[in-house]
Formats: structure tokens, C-alpha cells, sequence
């Protein structure tokens, strides 16, 4: 009885992922979005009496192969000034991606745990796993409708997590995504997250094509609680641009906590 039991949750497993949506996912993991990118940003922290943070930032990108790195440098204003956020994204699913986050004030990096990513990035509505892509053997997808964005069609596809652990590290149960079906970029999502009633909803109103890469260059991030808005965060980009020069060393702990 025991082996039909396991037998029966392993039928229902394999039929939890739709082919179509698995198929539309890996396009929009494959999608190039450039190398030796470099970028200014604007962060705007929104809380719900509509007060506003301006933080400025600079980013650099880089493949190393099918590795992603990332470097985030704050620049303004002063309480933040120097504060640096380095990110390891592996391609190979088996390793799990590294994160360090550089405070001053401490003089150190700390090493970003798995069970802390869920965790706010500095304050904002995105998460640290936010910042990084996630594993589409992590989920299983599905199909849900076709829906219209102003002129764009897009899927709408649901996500789910196959694991606790993937639970635990971005602090979602469940998402709603929206791609455009002539990009496949994720324009909008709904993040259910594990604290019941609580959504972080992701908007990219401005979206532009910069040498021949699809780049957003606005997201929003807010944080529901039923129809309550908890906080908000705006990403805005600036002089997005691909193929730049960088030094070998950019992506180093060492890098990252002598500054910009």
C-alpha cells in the first residue's frame, strides 16, 4: 500500500509541470541579456505615508562563461555611501549562488545564507534572492491564461516551488508571472509569500531595447498585505551599457570593500 501511495505522488509530481509553460520558462532563462554591462540606478524607498529614500547606486555585470556576476556599489547618500553587494549566479543548478553584502561600518563582508535571502535588500521590497535568478528545476510551471498588457499579449504563467528549501530561500509559496510573448521578459509578477495575506507585486513599466538587449529600465516592487500597501521600492537605470571595459579584479570580495 505504502509503494502505491509513493507510486501515486510520483504520477502527480510529474504531471504538476506543463510542458508549454516549462518550454516558454527556459526561453525566458535563455534570453540574452548582455555582457560587461555597466549602469547607473536610482533607488526610491516608499513607505505607506508616501515617504521617499533616494538612494543612487552603480551596477556592473559580467558572464564568466555561463556565470553571472554582479557588483552593486552605493554611492549616496552618505549613510550608505560605500556599501557594496557582489552576487555569484552559477548556471549549474547542483550549487547553490553566493551573496556577500559589504557594511563600512563593520569594516567586512558578510556571506549572505541561504536561509537569509528572503531577507530585505537594504531596506527595499526586493529580496536578495530577488536579485538573483532562480533555478527553473526549482519550480513547476503552469499555463494559466494569455492576457493583454496595453499592446503586449503575454502569458501568465504560474510558478511553484518543488522544495521547502526553494520556499525558504525566496519567501514565496507561489508566483504569478507575466511575459511578453514577443520578448519573453517578465514585465509583471505576483509573489505570494509565506506570511499569509502578504503579496510583493513586481511592475516594469518603462522597458526599452538597447544595443539589441531588452533591458528594463524602471521596476516597482510592492508589498501588500490584503489591499493594505505596506512599502514600496522603485529601480530606475541610467546609461545602461553593454561590452564595457572592466578590471579583472571588479568581482572580488577585496573589490568590494575598497569601493568604487
Amino acid at each position: 500500500m505504502k509503494r502505491l501511495v509513493f507510486v501515486l505522488l510520483l504520477c502527480a509530481a510529474a504531471f504538476a509541470d506543463d510542458p508549454k509553460a516549462r518550454e516558454i520558462m527556459q526561453k525566458v532563462d535563455a534570453r540574452n541579456d548582455g555582457d560587461r554591462m555597466t549602469a547607473r540606478m536610482e533607488m526610491i524607498l516608499i513607505d505607506k505615508n508616501k515617504n521617499q529614500r533616494i538612494r543612487l547606486l552603480k551596477q556592473f555585470r559580467r558572464y564568466e562563461g555561463k556565470d553571472s556576476y554582479r557588483a552593486i556599489f552605493f554611492l549616496e547618500p552618505a549613510d550608505v555611501r560605500n556599501t557594496g553587494f557582489l552576487t555569484y549566479d552559477y548556471d549549474d543548478s547542483d550549487k547553490d549562488d553566493d551573496q556577500w553584502l559589504y557594511l563600512p561600518a563593520l569594516k567586512k563582508s558578510k556571506r549572505i545564507a541561504s536561509g537569509d535571502k528572503s531577507g530585505s535588500f537594504m531596506g527595499s521590497d526586493f529580496s536578495y534572492s530577488d536579485m538573483a535568478d532562480r533555478e527553473l528545476d526549482d519550480y513547476d510551471f503552469k499555463l494559466i491564461e494569455e492576457r493583454n498588457v496595453g499592446e503586449h499579449k503575454t502569458w501568465v504563467i504560474e510558478s511553484v516551488p518543488r522544495s521547502q528549501k526553494a520556499i525558504d530561500e525566496t519567501g514565496y509559496t507561489k508566483s504569478l508571472l507575466q511575459i511578453r510573448q514577443d520578448n519573453y521578459v517578465i514585465i509583471r509578477a505576483v509573489n505570494y509569500e509565506t506570511k499569509q495575506g502578504r503579496v510583493k507585486m513586481l511592475d516594469v513599466p518603462k522597458l526599452e531595447l538597447i544595443d539589441g538587449i531588452w533591458q528594463p529600465l524602471e521596476m516597482q516592487m510592492v508589498s501588500r498585505q490584503g489591499k493594505e500597501t505596506l512599502h514600496s521600492t522603485i529601480l530606475r537605470f541610467y546609461d545602461v551599457k553593454f561590452n564595457q571595459e572592466m578590471p579583472d579584479d571588479l568581482f572580488t570580495l577585496r573589490h568590494l570593500e575598497s569601493g568604487l
